[in-house]
């Protein structure tokens, strides 16, 4: 059955499907990055408000800045914008339908569509998921990049923007001007104070522009921090053929894990779904919640992802299911990053972690070692390094965190340890592997990147480690080091 609108009431029976009048529905949010994470998580949110007859006026608008994003526009616009979400736990596979989402602006270049529909008074929250890497901030300051060429165009070219975030202060300024107000600006991504960061590339962008208007989207617009947590992998013709199979034709479908998690502050400038009525959870400490998150899944997918791709293993699932790979990953979990993380409630990071070690061993789960291992420039910067920093900061072990940098510069090499070769999988990728293949001889060409890892290469302890086990890995391969730091030699 070709999913739509006018076959919801003949999909399969058993699966799950909008009760609530879409032709009813009204705009409030304006999504861009219109991916599987938003789709399973932060829409599938707003779908279960609406099926207790909440939040009609919350509808999501869709939005995307980059050309490849049309594809996405028009595969949902032939199925009115609803897609198939087909959970993978352990034992069982179900499916819903869900459809929060009732447009897709047209994707042009300089974005006047975008900013048309930003601008529109029915718009109140403008929510984002565009990767770890996409808030053009220095990787190891953190700081605003005020001299990337995209954020240089912007500021030269307010009018006719590259950047989403230039799009939105462009319509931040027909708000203003027109008296319309404010807008609540929602980052959905993994980084760790994700509200302050959108905040400082917003208003950073805009200070380039405009003082005044920078100072007004400051004093009046709301950026809340927030924590999303769902492993969700990306669609190929296993997942359509999924939907096939359970008897729906969807050109877009996502699977998902059977868990969901997602944490914010409550900093709506102008109103917000009850989210917390199915299951959100807002809190003054999203940091706490944040930081075990970022610092055992985030870190702990880097952890293995590398380890794995080297080793040729397909999958996450594969990864915790080898002996050495699977070890790796609790011993540096509870040995180097569980000292760096609290508890929250209900949850002690030591739990966490066997939370973590189930959701990553789910063998329905096909979320692939390469997506995990992507753009590890900005990941492991963002995930592994500063607890490599607290480590040195509190004198505690760092010997496996070392060996995880190892083993990314081990992949970054290009080559698997059966020969075949490791597609280029970062923006730097052609930066990483020259300096990886000349790290194979002299491992401290690796930490000089000062752009990644800023002064920990003159760490010694760190250096030190870290030249061992690359030295390790290449002479006597990469589960020879995993072994030996899991004591399984």
């Amino acid at each position: 059955m070709k999913l739509s609108d006018a076959t919801l009431a003949q999909l399969p029976e058993g699966i799950a499907r909008p009760t609530y009048d879409r032709a009813a529905l009204v705009p409030g949010i304006l999504h861009i990055g219109v991916g599987n994470f938003h789709r399973a998580h932060q829409a599938w949110y707003l779908h279960r408000l609406m099926q207790q007859g909440r939040a009609l006026d919350w509808a999501i608008v869709g939005a995307g800045v980059r050309p490849y994003d049309e594809a996405m526009r028009l595969r949902l616009a032939e199925q009115d914008y609803l897609t198939t979400l087909i959970e993978l736990s352990p034992d069982a596979i179900s499916a819903e339908v869900v459809g929060p989402m009732v447009d897709y602006v047209p994707i042009a270049e300089g974005h006047g569509p975008l900013i048309d529909r930003m601008a529109r008074p029915d718009i109140r929250i403008v929510a984002l998921t565009v990767t770890e890497g996409g808030y053009y901030i220095d990787p190891v300051t953190k700081a605003f990049d005020a001299s990337h060429a995209d954020i240089v165009h912007d500021a030269a070219h307010p009018d006719s923007p590259r950047t989403a975030f230039g799009a939105m202060v462009a319509a931040l300024r027909l708000r203003r001007d027109a008296g319309t107000g404010p807008f609540t600006a929602q980052s959905c991504d993994n980084l760790q104070g994700n509200g302050d960061i959108l905040r400082q590339t917003v208003v950073g962008l805009a200070r380039m522009q405009d003082a005044d208007l920078a100072e007004w989207i400051d004093a009046q617009c709301t950026f809340p921090n927030s924590m999303v947590d769902s492993i969700v992998p990306a669609t190929g013709p296993a997942q359509i053929a999924q939907a096939r199979a359970i008897g729906i034709e969807d050109a877009a479908p996502v699977c998902h894990e059977d868990f969901r998690q997602w944490v914010m502050e409550d900093s709506f400038c102008a109103g917000r779904p009850d989210w917390d009525r199915v299951g959100a959870t807002f809190t003054d400490d999203v940091h706490g919640y944040e930081t075990m998150k970022i610092r055992i899944l985030n870190a702990g997918h880097q952890v293995i992802a590398n380890a794995g791709e080297v080793l040729a293993m397909p999958t996450i699932a594969a990864c915790m299911g080898d002996p050495d790979v699977g070890a790796l990953f609790r011993k540096v979990a509870l040995a180097e990053i569980v000292p760096h993380v609290r508890p929250v409630p209900d949850m002690t990071p030591e739990a966490y972690v066997d939370l973590i070690d189930r959701r990553f061993s789910n063998p329905r789960i096909e979320d692939t070692t390469r997506r995990v291992a992507f753009d590890g420039s900005a990941r492991h910067t963002g995930f592994v390094l500063p607890l490599v920093r607290k480590a040195l900061e509190a004198g505690l072990p760092l010997d496996g965190l070392a060996l995880v940098e190892a083993c990314w510069a081990r992949m970054c090499e290009g080559t698997r340890e059966d020969g075949s070769v490791i597609e280029p999988n970062d923006p730097i990728w052609d930066r990483l592997t020259t300096t990886a293949q000349a790290a194979r001889h002299r491992p401290s060409a690796w930490l000089e990147m000062s752009g990644i890892y800023g002064d920990l290469g003159q760490a010694p302890e760190f250096a030190a480690r870290f030249d061992h086990w690359l030295g390790m890995i290449w002479a006597d391969g990469t589960r020879a080091a995993l072994k030996a730091y899991c004591g399984r030699a």
